[in-house]
C-alpha cells in the first residue's frame, strides 16, 4: 500500500523534502539577489534531491500499487548535468564577476540531447498498443534497457570524473592565486568548498564502488543500494544547509587581473610597465614594509601595496616574486612574523596574549597566523615563546 512509511523509506522522505525546501531557498535567493553561485547550487540540490526521490517512492510501496507506473521513463542519469554544475558552482564563487556565457551551454549539451532522447522513446512507446497495461514499453525495453543503460554506465564514470578533475584544478588555482593578491588569505580560502567537493568525490566513488560490484561481483537488490541512497541524502541536506547560509560573494567586487584598473591604482605607462626590476623599485617596496610599516594593514593587498608604490599590480608582484623570491602572502608576513618576534622580545607577551600580539602585526585571524608563523619559521608560536624565554 502506498505511501508505506517504514525503516527505509522514512529517512529518505524527511531528508529529501528537507534538501528540496533549501533548494527552493537558495532560487529563492537567487531571484532576490542574482547571484549566480545560488542558482547553481539551488540547481545541484534539485537534481540530487529528484534522484532521491524516485528510490524514496520505490521504497514506499510506489512501484507495487502502481504497476504500470511510468517512472522508468523519466529517472536520468544526472551525473552528466551534475558534473558540470558543480563545476560551474565553483567557477561562479572562484571567479570575481562571473557570467554565464552562451558557450557555457555546450557543457549542458550531453544532458539535453539525453532528455530529449528520453522523450523521443517515452512518445513512440506511448502511441503503441497495450502501453497503458505494462510498466516500460518496446524502446524502453529493446533499447534503453538492454543498450543505452548499459553504456551510460561507463560513460557516467569518466564524465563526472573529468568534471571533478577540472573542478579541482579550478579551486587550487585559484587558492594559489589568492597566495599572490592578499597578505591574509583565511577568509577568501573557501574551505566550504573544498568540503563540498570532498563530499562530492566520496559520493561518486561510493556509487562507482557500488556499480562495479553490481556488475561484475554479485547483483546488488534495492535494500542493498538504499545505503547510497541514504548518504547521498544526508551530504545533500548538509550542502543544503551549509550553502545557504555561506556567504559566497566574496570577490564579487575584485579583479584578479594584473591590467591597471583605474577604480583601484593609478595609470602607468606601458613604457614603465615593462622595464625590468630595477634596485631603486626594491628599494621602494622595501621602504613601504620598513620604514612605513604598511604590513601592519591586516586587510593590505597588492592593490593596496602597488597603489602606495605608484606601480601596476603586474609591476609589484613581478618584483615580490623575482626580486624578493617569495609570493606576495608570505613577502607580507614575513614582516609581521618579524614584527611579532621584535615584540616577544621586548616581552609584550606579558602584557598581551599571543593572539593580541599578531593582531598587533597585522594579522586577522588565528588559523592564519599560527600557520604562517609554522611555514616560517618552522615553531609554532608557543612552542616560539618557549624557546625564547629558556
Amino acid at each position: 500500500m502506498f505511501p508505506d512509511f517504514n525503516i527505509h523509506s522514512t529517512p529518505l522522505f524527511i531528508l529529501v523534502i528537507q534538501g528540496l525546501i533549501f533548494a527552493i531557498l537558495l532560487l529563492i535567493k537567487y531571484k532576490r539577489k542574482g547571484n549566480l553561485s545560488d542558482l547553481f547550487l539551488g540547481l545541484i540540490l534539485l537534481l540530487t534531491c529528484y534522484s532521491q526521490t524516485c528510490y524514496t517512492v520505490g521504497f514506499m510501496g510506489w512501484y507495487d500499487e502502481f504497476r504500470t507506473t511510468k517512472i522508468n521513463y523519466f529517472l536520468y542519469n544526472i551525473a552528466i548535468a551534475l558534473g558540470p554544475l558543480i563545476y560551474f558552482y565553483v567557477k561562479s564563487v572562484t571567479t570575481s564577476n562571473f557570467k554565464f556565457k552562451k558557450e557555457h551551454w555546450w557543457h549542458f549539451a550531453f544532458a539535453f540531447a539525453f532528455i530529449f532522447y528520453r522523450l523521443i522513446i517515452f512518445s513512440y512507446d506511448g502511441l503503441q498498443p497495450g502501453f497503458n497495461e505494462t510498466q516500460n514499453g518496446i524502446l524502453k525495453i529493446t533499447v534503453d534497457e538492454a543498450i543505452v543503460q548499459p553504456v551510460m554506465g561507463f560513460i557516467e564514470f569518466p564524465f563526472m570524473l573529468l568534471y571533478l578533475a577540472f573542478t579541482l584544478q579550478l579551486f587550487y588555482n585559484y587558492r594559489k592565486k589568492i597566495q599572490q593578491y592578499f597578505s591574509n588569505t583565511y577568509k577568501l580560502e573557501l574551505n566550504w568548498i573544498l568540503s563540498f567537493l570532498v563530499l562530492f568525490s566520496l559520493l561518486f566513488l561510493y556509487d562507482t564502488i557500488q556499480t562495479v560490484v553490481g556488475a561484475f561481483v554479485t547483483d546488488l537488490n534495492y535494500e542493498q543500494r538504499w545505503w547510497l541512497n541514504l548518504l547521498g541524502a544526508l551530504i545533500t541536506l548538509y550542502i543544503g544547509i551549509k550553502g545557504y547560509f555561506t556567504d559566497t560573494t566574496k570577490l564579487n567586487k575584485l579583479n584578479f587581473t594584473f591590467s591597471p584598473s583605474l577604480e583601484a591604482i593609478p595609470q602607468v605607462s606601458e613604457d614603465k610597465a615593462s622595464k625590468s626590476i630595477s634596485e631603486k623599485d626594491i628599494e621602494t617596496v622595501k621602504r613601504l614594509m620598513e620604514i612605513d610599516k604598511v604590513y601592519l594593514n591586516p586587510e593590505l593587498n597588492l592593490s593596496d601595496l602597488a597603489q602606495q608604490a605608484n606601480m601596476s599590480r603586474g609591476q609589484l608582484s613581478e618584483i615580490v616574486n623575482s626580486g624578493f623570491n617569495k609570493n606576495f602572502n608570505d613577502f607580507v608576513n614575513m614582516y609581521r612574523v618579524n614584527a611579532f618576534k621584535d615584540m616577544i622580545k621586548d616581552d609584550k607577551h606579558k602584557q598581551l596574549s599571543l593572539l593580541g600580539i599578531a593582531q598587533e602585526c597585522g594579522f586577522n585571524s588565528k588559523a592564519t597566523f599560527n600557520r604562517v608563523f609554522k611555514k616560517l619559521t618552522n615553531y609554532s608560536p608557543s612552542e616560539y615563546l618557549k624557546s625564547t624565554t629558556t
